[in-house]
């Protein structure tokens, strides 16, 4: 069975802007995705701060075309009044994350949420872990 993940926004933008040293987990979990072993979600709310934050490295117009392979890499999952509610029940100091917990929470059968800022996930009932943590998870398990 493929694992669906939902990814935070510092794990795309490693791999799209090569920042290191986190930049080989993150296209290791991408090339996964890419061979069918696992599947990748992100949130809507991610697409901005993941522009906002590439085209500093890379420019507008190679961000958009960032964006767009982006979308056909990943699902997607939409941010509604819903997911806002519940992020302001979710008790998370950083309001962001809380936003992409609630999203990560409407993806049926979710498996983890893989993010480098594990401290702001602590009261997540989806298991969080790194990048890194969850390859070798993975490796050990195969």
């Amino acid at each position: 069975m493929v694992s669906k993940i939902f990814i935070d926004s510092d794990v795309v933008i490693d791999f799209f802007t090569d920042r290191e040293p986190h930049a080989n987990p993150a296209s290791e979990l991408f090339d996964l995705n890419e061979r069918g072993k696992i599947k990748l979600y992100l949130s809507a709310v991610s697409i901005n701060n993941i522009y906002y934050i590439v085209r500093r490295y890379l420019g507008h117009r190679k961000t958009l075309k960032v964006i767009e392979e982006l979308t056909l890499m990943t699902e997607i999952v939409g941010t509604t009044k819903k997911e806002i509610i519940q992020a302001l029940k979710n008790n998370f100091k950083d309001f962001e994350d809380s936003v992409q917990y609630a999203s990560a929470l409407t993806i049926n059968g979710i498996d983890v949420i893989i993010t480098r800022n594990i401290k702001d996930y602590k009261n997540s009932e989806i298991a969080v872990m790194t990048p890194l943590n969850y390859l070798k998870m993975r490796d050990a398990t195969e």
